[in-house]
């Protein structure tokens, strides 16, 4: 072999052993607010099936006891990525400029769908108290909070009803003290969120007596939310983010059959990492029913936008020039369908 080819292939092999001795790029750290219930699931299965570490990011999960205590991080970039429902708080930070993104899909339902229903004592629908949706009027019907989504769903219940929002009576409480409140008689109703609504009817006290669907299609229940220092100094990580995250929806779609997770392999493997990622047994998820979500990470804007209707016309969203749109920014979801082509279905 001729001298300057020797000394080629040794440059060439010197340049890869460079290489391969050079410390492996560190993973790019990302903050991620949860909440403790099925809301995290899209985050949960990108973590266990290592979607977000195929994207070259070290993800650290962050609880908060509440959606809405994550705001002020986000807002100031402190937090990097979270979750919550729309409410008037959210709408009336943004008109005070505070820099938050919705993104993507986190839940919401759609027909067949019974992770979100009307539930009411089962001593009233057992005495005839309570029989149709009119029948709310003048009833205790628990909400998590003034000025939050849940208030715009029983709107479109009281609505259907031909019944006003004001004719109903609303008490303001967390999920876990709704569950007592049934069984003591201190509220009358609920709309309920799974896994709460299955063990409201295991102990005997309380009715689903509708699915929210049945008055308000498609409800938008969570989104996802980026900061928007983070778009702005991160963008090309939250593009990874949430293309890591859409996989993981398609992976948690396959896995559904008639709105539950599928006695199958996709079903049980998911259920699997619920039950550790939730710290719930796996039975308590196979008998719930688990939120819907979009397997492209879409959410339902049409539900913001009415729901946004309703604040203002409450009082609660005092600036009538905020819209839906200032919030918004759905390149990510896009760029990752792109990325991912179109869902198709792989069920068991």
């Amino acid at each position: 072999m001729a001298a300057p080819a020797r000394l080629m292939i040794s440059a060439v092999f010197a340049g890869c052993a460079a290489l391969a001795a050079m410390p492996a790029r560190a993973a790019d750290h990302v903050s991620v607010g949860t909440v403790g219930n099925a809301s995290d699931d899209g985050f949960l299965i990108a973590q266990a099936k290592g979607y977000f570490r195929d994207e070259g990011l070290d993800v650290e999960f962050i609880p908060f006891d509440a959606a809405q205590k994550m705001m002020a991080p986000l807002g100031t970039g402190e937090l990097e990525v979270g979750g919550g429902a729309a409410s008037a708080s959210l709408y009336n930070a943004a008109a005070r400029g505070v820099a938050i993104r919705v993104v993507a899909d986190r839940s919401r339902t759609e027909a067949g769908n019974q992770f979100q229903t009307l539930m009411i004592r089962k001593q009233l629908v057992d005495s005839g108290r309570y029989k149709t949706l009119a029948d709310l009027k003048g009833l205790r019907i628990a909400l998590l909070a003034p000025g939050g989504s849940p208030g715009s769903t029983l709107n479109e219940a009281a609505k259907k009803a031909g019944i006003s929002y004001d004719d109903i009576e609303r008490i303001y409480m967390p999920f876990p003290p709704q569950v007592a409140a049934f069984k003591n008689g201190a509220i009358d109703g609920s709309l309920m969120i799974e896994p709460f609504a299955t063990a409201i009817v295991a102990a005997g006290d309380g009715v689903r007596v509708a699915p929210t669907e049945d008055f308000y299609p498609n409800d938008q229940i969570g989104m996802v939310f980026f900061s928007e220092k983070f778009i702005h100094d991160r963008g090309p990580v939250g593009g990874r983010f949430v293309k890591a995250y859409v996989r993981a929806l398609r992976d948690y779609n396959d896995a559904l059959k008639d709105g539950r997770f599928s006695p199958g392999a996709k079903g049980e493997a998911i259920v699997a990492i619920l039950a550790r990622g939730l710290g719930l047994p796996e039975a308590s998820i196979r008998v719930s029913w688990p939120p819907a979500m979009s397997p492209d990470g879409k959410p339902n804007v049409e539900s913001l936008r009415k729901d946004l209707a309703f604040f203002k016309a409450q009082g609660d969203v005092t600036d009538a020039g905020i819209e839906v749109e200032k919030l918004l920014d759905l390149s990510f979801a896009d760029a990752a369908v792109a990325a991912l082509g179109p869902y198709a279905p792989r069920r068991d």
